[in-house]
């Protein structure tokens, strides 16, 4: 039976995205920086789960130099970029983390993954014991704007592959649901700040905007546009599998 993920060992993706998303990369790594300091974080030891071309890692390695950094991903189209994106501190695999890792880390990454798996239950489930903390990335594709449109739904469907979609308390109760212990989270800004915007994504944050007087949550269900970022543990240390 094939499964949503198999188009990832294809070129499919590449088609639809050719350069792999990577401009985006700095903005991200920025943001995911910011929130692993303000949450105190040192990590000596980082890997992020489908890390695509490399990006994010590249420049996160730049931010913590001494710290080693892994990346896993199963699509081997992405292996093209990683020549660009590699440095001393990075080691690229390429195939199933959960078949080929060995190792804990002090800090696992999963951004932009998790509305990507055909059962993110059982895929969280048996990331627990991987890390000591886990920093998620998940897109809210669902608010009453997008779905009273469906189109954005349906272009995020079809062109990056998002195949489970989120509210912030959705993703939220995900996690808890599968075990993990929720630190902190916030909203990445990409609803105003992401670098790939369009002048319809600029035209729409003026409404975006004004929606969130009524409160910063309300405009996100309402209007949409926004990531969420989530800092978590297991809880009571679960120990590696």
């Amino acid at each position: 039976m094939a499964l949503p993920e198999d188009r990832y060992s294809s070129d499919e993706y590449l088609l639809r995205n050719p350069s792999w998303d990577m401009e985006d990369s700095p903005w991200k790594a920025a943001v995911v920086s910011e929130f692993i300091k303000d949450a105190g974080l040192n990590p000596k030891s980082v890997c992020e789960i489908g890390c695509g071309a490399g990006g994010v890692l590249a420049e996160l390695s730049k931010t913590w130099p001494g710290a080693g950094f892994c990346g896993y991903e199963i699509a081997p189209a992405a292996a093209r970029f990683w020549e660009k994106t590699k440095r001393s501190n990075i080691k690229f695999v390429l195939g199933d983390f959960f078949k080929l890792n060995k190792e804990r880390y002090d800090l696992v990454l999963l951004l932009d993954v998790i509305e990507h798996i055909a059962d993110p239950y059982a895929f969280l489930n048996n990331l627990l014991g991987a890390a000591e903390h886990y920093l998620f990335y998940i897109p809210l594709d669902l608010s009453a704007l997008s779905v009273a449109r469906e189109t954005p739904i349906l272009t995020v469907r079809h062109k990056v592959g998002h195949i489970n979609y989120f509210t912030k308390n959705l993703a939220l109760e995900l996690l808890k649901d599968s075990g993990f212990e929720i630190i902190d989270w916030r909203y990445s800004g990409a609803a105003f700040h992401t670098p790939q915007s369009t002048w319809k994504t600029k035209l729409i944050s003026i409404p975006r905007a004004l929606a969130r007087l009524l409160g910063k949550d309300w405009g996100v269900r309402i209007m949409g546009g926004e990531t969420l970022l989530v800092l978590a543990r297991a809880p009571g240390g679960v120990p590696a599998k």
